[in-house]
């Protein structure tokens, strides 16, 4: 029987947005506290969303207006600098495998997009402190009977309920990415990535014709460009086309700079007490494998699923045991991916990886990206109605 209640959410990213959502369907009165007072700091980038992830929104009734506002990835390729095909895969043979396509949408169409669906906006307020069952603000204390944090990989509140963690680590790269002034000449069906010796090159077309691309360096962290676009042509000048293009369709004052960190000690529970963690607050992890997303919003569906059919303590202990197993195998997942992507530097072991790439079937490559994606949403049902797994 579904128990209804008040929730706040702390973070407005994706994961606190879609967690909001899901508690909202099943009968919740929640409120959404960002401390930002505009956009985040990466929504002018894009996000690729594998099926799983696609597959959550569906259940959040936000599956149609996502693949309305994005762009079905046909073609998903990785190359060398030179542009040699290492694997490249039919991405309408995915989405027959998997049920549904990869969609890329820029960040901000995505945060748009779920805040259209909450009940009531965005509190752009910051939550200083938990005291008991109500979350502090500079406007006063809003009780709640589940409080979410997903307040992101630099979480307070993970470091207030568990404050043995280390907390996030630097992944030892770094994220530099743009999306282009203008419409692009590039396929709006293409994903692919380019890998070089501990760095990545990679793009994806957008609904609206432009594209997004993005680079991965292994750069100490806290390192920053004074023109991060001389900079890209100094790496990727001699690369394959159309790299140089998209440098040169980019706004200078567009280009965002991030270090990957990532919780590398696993947290040993995503709940304390009444509190659930979600998203890169619980389980921050290298995106190699394009699954940072699409794990919060996995969390915010089981997350309102649990909280739709049993009192909140019993709810928290099944979204912990559901959650936890899962993204956090995924992260090491991640982990590992990079190693062997991106993060190589070792002339030799590319050349090796390079060639075992091209002799993978692609029937081989695409079950090792569907293992990742095979998940399936419970239903969220409705206040009245009975819910089912």
């Amino acid at each position: 029987m579904p128990t209804g209640g008040s929730a706040a959410v702390v973070g407005g990213g994706i994961g606190g947005l879609a967690a909001a959502i899901g508690l909202s369907r099943v009968g919740w009165q929640v409120t959404v506290f960002e401390r930002l007072p505009g956009e985040l700091d990466d929504a002018g980038s894009g996000i690729s969303l594998a099926a799983n992830g696609v597959r959550a929104l569906d259940a959040l009734g936000a599956g149609d207006a996502l693949r309305a506002a994005g762009c079905f990835q046909r073609t998903v390729s990785t190359r060398s600098p030179r542009g040699t095909w290492l694997a490249r895969m039919d991405g309408a043979e995915l989405e027959r495998v998997a049920g549904t396509p990869i969609v890329g949408i820029a960040r901000y169409e995505l945060h748009r997009l779920l805040r259209s669906l909450l009940p009531s906006p965005v509190v752009r307020d910051e939550v200083t402190a938990v005291e008991g069952n109500a979350v502090v603000t500079s406007s006063g204390r809003h009780k709640a009977d589940v409080i979410v944090a997903a307040d992101g990989v630099n979480s307070r509140l993970r470091k207030r309920f568990f404050p043995a963690h280390p907390g996030p680590v630097y992944s030892g790269s770094a994220v530099i990415r743009a999306i282009t002034t203008e419409p692009f000449p590039l396929s709006s069906s293409d994903f692919n990535l380019t890998w070089g010796r501990g760095v990545e090159f990679g793009y994806i077309g957008l609904a609206d014709g432009r594209a997004e691309w993005h680079a991965v360096l292994s750069i100490p962290a806290g390192t920053r460009y004074p023109d991060p676009i001389a900079e890209m042509r100094r790496r990727f000048g001699s690369w394959h086309e159309p790299i140089t293009e998209l440098l040169d369709a980019t706004d200078p004052e567009a280009v965002l700079h991030h270090d990957v960190y990532e919780l590398v000690t696993p947290l040993p529970s995503y709940v304390s007490g009444r509190v659930a963690l979600l998203g890169d607050a619980a389980h921050a992890m290298q995106p190699n494998l394009g699954q940072g997303a699409c794990q919060a919003l996995e969390d915010a569906v089981t997350l309102a699923h649990a909280l739709s059919s049993a009192d909140p303590d019993a709810a928290l202990t099944r979204y912990d045991a559901e959650r936890r197993p899962r993204s956090q195998a995924i992260a090491r997942a991640a982990r590992q991916t990079g190693r062997m992507g991106q993060q190589l530097t070792n002339p030799a072991a590319i050349a090796v990886r390079n060639l075992a790439f091209r002799a993978m079937p692609t029937t081989v490559l695409a079950r090792s990206m569907l293992r990742y994606t095979r998940w399936q949403p419970p239903i969220l049902a409705t206040p009245g109605a009975n819910p089912q797994s």
